[in-house]
């Protein structure tokens, strides 16, 4: 599949789209931020390769207001386990103004590619 930059303007996109979006950042094509809002200890069991930063959604407070700053006007994808919690951050985040914040629907339960383990390094 590949990618369409109206993807990165939306409110959402799936795993599908979101292996795409990765593909072509890799290449240089795209660029955004991949936000895991999991907890550590989900986060080391299993993550999305190119994850960029590791914000648990138990700690929303001490990082909310520094996202967009973070993202330098990138786009914000936030990914989770099944999407619950980053609709919710998504909500919060766009109610603060804070611009471009997209949902991976599925979240990991319904990403098909590879997973990574361990490491908190995000």
């Amino acid at each position: 599949m590949e990618w369409q930059k109206e993807w990165l303007e939306g409110d959402a996109v799936d795993s599908s789209q979101l292996e795409a979006l990765l593909r072509a950042r890799e290449k240089g094509e795209a660029d955004f931020l991949l936000v895991d809002v999991r907890e550590p200890w989900e986060y080391e069991m299993g993550h999305i390769p190119g994850v960029d930063l590791l914000r648990p959604t138990s700690a929303f407070r001490d990082w909310a207001e520094t996202l967009g700053d973070e993202a330098g006007g990138k786009p914000i994808i936030l990914t989770c386990r099944t999407a619950n919690r980053t609709a919710q951050v998504q909500m919060i985040l766009q109610r603060m103004g804070v611009p471009g914040v997209i949902n991976h629907l599925g979240g990991i339960m319904s990403w098909k590619g590879e997973i990574e383990e361990g490491g908190v390094e995000a």
